[in-house]
C-alpha cells in the first residue's frame, strides 16, 4: 500500500499560482502512475492529470474549460514526489485536490485508483 500526503493548497486570487505536492511512501508502484483528481462542492471527483514514474507519459483532462496550458504535472523520483503546478488559476478551479496512485496511467485516468491522499483545499477568489 502506498501512502500519499498532499500539501500546497490554499487561498489565491484569480490569475495567481499554486504548486501542489504529493509525497509517496510505502510500497511504490515503480511501473505505475500517479496523478491528481479534484472535487468541487456538489460535484463528483474528476481526473485532472497523471504522470508515469518514468515520466514518459503525461495526461491531462480533456474536460471543456480544462487545465491544459495552465497546469503542469511533474515528478521527482528521488523524493518520491509528484507536483501539480497551477498557473492562471480561475474561480472554477476551486476544489479539494486529491493525489492518487494506480498501477497504470489507464487505470488512474479511469478512476481505478489503489491509493488516495487525504486531499488539499484550493480556493480561488474572484
Amino acid at each position: 500500500q502506498v501512502q500519499l500526503v498532499e500539501s500546497g493548497g490554499g487561498l489565491v486570487q484569480a490569475g495567481g499560482s499554486l504548486r501542489l505536492s504529493c509525497a509517496a511512501s510505502g510500497r511504490a508502484f515503480s511501473n505505475g502512475a500517479m496523478g491528481w483528481f479534484r472535487q468541487a462542492p456538489g460535484k463528483e471527483r474528476g481526473f485532472v492529470a497523471s504522470i508515469t514514474w518514468t515520466g514518459s507519459s503525461v495526461y491531462y483532462t480533456d474536460y471543456a474549460g480544462s487545465v491544459k496550458g495552465r497546469f503542469t504535472i511533474s515528478r521527482n523520483n528521488a523524493k518520491n514526489t509528484v507536483y501539480l503546478q497551477m498557473n492562471s488559476l480561475k474561480p472554477e478551479d476551486t476544489a479539494v485536490y486529491y493525489c492518487a496512485a494506480a498501477t497504470s496511467s489507464r487505470a488512474l485516468v479511469s478512476g481505478e485508483v489503489n491509493s488516495w491522499g487525504q486531499g488539499t483545499q484550493v480556493t480561488v477568489s474572484s
